[in-house]
């Protein structure tokens, strides 16, 4: 069984700022560094 992924305050705050810029999609995003574009909406939220 394999352990959930933590992700850092700090890389949260950079992926979600670069959400909110939108010079990216959520799916490109979510490409560029490896999550779910359902957990960038949350950290944009």
């Amino acid at each position: 069984m394999t352990k959930r992924k933590r992700y850092s305050a700090e890389f949260k705050a950079k992926v979600a700022l670069e959400a909110i810029r939108e010079e990216l999609t959520t799916a490109e995003l979510a490409k560029k560094y490896g999550v779910h574009p359902t957990m960038i909406s949350g950290w944009k939220r």
